[in-house]
C-alpha cells in the first residue's frame, strides 16, 4: 500500500480519497472534487429550505431558539456567546460548550459571517449559520480549518457589552 500511495502523487491521493497537505500541515482539498462538492451542497440544501434566510455573501442563518425580541448587537459591540463550529461532515472543530464556558469577543474582529449573522439575534436567541468559505477563512484556511471549507455554527447570544 505504501508504494501505491507514493506512486499516486498529490492529485492521485485526492482522487483516491486521501487529502494532500499544505506546507503548514493542514489538509489541501483543492484537487478533491468530492470534498469541494460537499461544501457547495451544504449551502445549496439550506438555501432551498424555507427555514433558512440569506445574508450578504451567501451566509445562511435560521433561528432555532428565542423570538428575536431581545437586544440586538452591533458590529462595534463585544458579545458573549456559546457556540459550536462543525465541518459539513459533522466533525466539531471548535466549541465553547465543550470547554464548559462561553466566549467573549469583539464582534468586529470575528469572521465576516459572524459580523453579519449575530446582529440578526436578540439576547437569549440561538441560531445556526452556514458559512461559505469566502465569509469564513477563505481559500487559505486557518488552523484546523482547511481552505475552501464551508463552516456550520450553532451560536447562542448570552450578552452584549457596548463597543468603543
Amino acid at each position: 500500500m505504501k508504494g501505491t500511495l507514493l506512486a499516486l502523487g498529490a492529485a492521485g491521493l485526492a482522487i483516491a480519497g486521501f487529502a494532500a497537505f499544505a506546507q503548514d500541515g493542514t489538509p489541501d482539498y483543492s484537487q478533491d472534487y468530492a470534498w469541494q462538492s460537499a461544501q457547495q451542497i451544504a449551502l445549496a440544501e439550506r438555501a432551498a429550505s424555507d427555514e433558512w434566510f440569506g445574508l450578504e455573501g451567501g451566509v445562511m442563518w435560521r433561528r432555532i431558539d428565542g423570538d428575536g425580541t431581545g437586544k440586538h448587537p452591533k458590529v462595534s459591540d463585544t458579545v458573549t456567546v456559546h457556540y459550536a463550529g462543525t465541518f459539513v461532515d459533522g466533525t466539531t472543530f471548535d466549541s465553547s460548550y465543550d470547554r464548559g464556558e462561553p466566549a467573549t469577543f469583539p464582534l468586529g474582529r470575528l469572521i465576516k459571517a459572524w459580523q453579519l449573522a449575530i446582529p440578526q439575534m436578540g439576547v437569549g436567541d440561538t441560531i445556526e449559520i452556514a458559512v461559505p468559505a469566502d465569509q469564513g477563512y477563505g481559500p487559505q484556511g486557518k488552523g484546523p480549518i482547511p481552505g475552501g471549507a464551508t463552516l456550520l455554527f450553532k451560536i447562542e447570544l448570552i450578552s452584549i457589552a457596548n463597543g468603543t
